[in-house]
C-alpha cells in the first residue's frame, strides 16, 4: 500500500493530466469559447451602436458573420464531456483486480528500483 500511496496515485494523476488526448481536446474547447465569446460580444456592442447612434451598423464584414459560433463551443463540449482516455481502462480494470497494487504496477512501472519494499 505504501506503494500506492508514494507512486500510484500520483502516476495515475500524472498519467491523466498530461494526456495529449486532453490537452487537445480542451484547447480546442477554449478556442471555441474564445470565438463564441467574440461573436456574443460583438453582437451587443453592435446592437449599443444601433440604439446610441440610431443607425443599422452592418455586421457582414464581421469574422463571427453567419458562424454558428455557439453550435460549434457546444460540439467542443460535448466532446470534452465524452473524453475516453484509454488509460482509465487500465486503471479500472487494475483496481478490480485482487491485487490492484501489482496489477498498477505493470500499468505505471518504476523508474528506479530504489522503493522495492513499498508493498
Amino acid at each position: 500500500m505504501l506503494w500506492m500511496k508514494h507512486h500510484g496515485i500520483i502516476s495515475v494523476a500524472n498519467s491523466v493530466l498530461n494526456s495529449i488526448d486532453l490537452d487537445q481536446t480542451v484547447a480546442h474547447l477554449l478556442v471555441t469559447v474564445r470565438n463564441d465569446g467574440y461573436a456574443q460580444g460583438y453582437t451587443e456592442c453592435t446592437q449599443h451602436v444601433n440604439n446610441a447612434l440610431r443607425v443599422n451598423w452592418d455586421t457582414d464584414r464581421s469574422a463571427t458573420h453567419g458562424v454558428d459560433t455557439g453550435a460549434a463551443h457546444a460540439a467542443a463540449k460535448t466532446e470534452y464531456n465524452n473524453l475516453h482516455l484509454p488509460l482509465m481502462d487500465l486503471v479500472t480494470a487494475a483496481l478490480q483486480a485482487d491485487d490492484f497494487v501489482a496489477q498498477l504496477k505493470e500499468v505505471f512501472p518504476d523508474d528506479g528500483d530504489d522503493d522495492e519494499d513499498l508493498d
